[in-house]
């Protein structure tokens, strides 16, 4: 998948389809609140991998270019042997954290009665 052209059909120019659709994807969100809650400025790939263990390397990475190339995190390289690569939130994305953060009050607040519809949609399909 081409992440650098989403585009509506219908409103190919709509600037609010692209950028909701690439920061709301699975992982986008939670890379940038998992940077965000590091008890460090700078996080490294492995260490931010061990905060997410169920996503994958190629997925992980997918995700920082992403994130770095809409300017939400920043990719530092150290010219080290091995390298050493860390990431850190931008201005912009800390500017996101409170809409991430009544996001995540929303849905605790709401999770149980979620979940309940759920259940009631599948008992009724069944």
């Amino acid at each position: 998948m081409d992440r650098t052209t989403i585009e509506d059909a219908v409103f190919p120019d709509c600037p609010i389809r692209n950028i909701l659709a690439r920061l709301c994807d699975k992982w986008s969100l939670l890379v940038i609140y998992t940077l965000n809650r590091a008890d460090k400025e700078m996080i490294r790939f492995k260490e931010l991998q061990r905060e997410i263990p169920d996503i994958s390397q190629k997925m992980l990475t997918v995700t920082l270019r992403t994130l770095e190339e809409d300017g939400y995190i920043v990719r530092t390289v150290y010219p080290e042997v091995p390298p050493r690569v860390e990431y850190a939130l931008t201005s912009r994305a800390h500017s996101l954290l409170p809409h991430i953060n009544s996001l995540i009050e929303w849905a605790a607040e709401n999770r149980k009665a979620i979940i309940q519809d759920r259940k009631k949609k599948i008992v009724s399909h069944t």
